[in-house]
């Protein structure tokens, strides 16, 4: 029994903590950043957040991951329309 409990209290924190943001430094090769800031610069809809999130989510999505708040980041960017000026 009381490896139920703990199993579901492991669950239960998963759940909380795939709601929480938590901060993400990487390095990017100089191109891949040049590219990202001319992006933003010419989408006003988009930020690096967000783009950085879509670029994550596809990736996650395209190579198997079926949680449904990765998903739903994943749909929602394929619906967005990009303007670009």
């Amino acid at each position: 029994m009381n490896q139920v409990s703990q199993s579901n209290l492991t669950d239960n924190k998963l759940v909380e903590c795939s709601s929480n943001k938590v901060s993400l430094e990487t390095e990017l090769s100089e191109t891949l950043y040049n590219t990202m800031k001319d992006f933003v610069l010419r989408n006003p809809t988009w930020d690096q957040y967000k783009l950085i999130n879509s670029a994550l989510a596809t990736f996650l999505v395209q190579n198997g991951c079926t949680d449904n708040s990765v998903s739903e980041i994943y749909l929602n960017q394929l619906f967005t329309p990009s303007k670009s000026f």
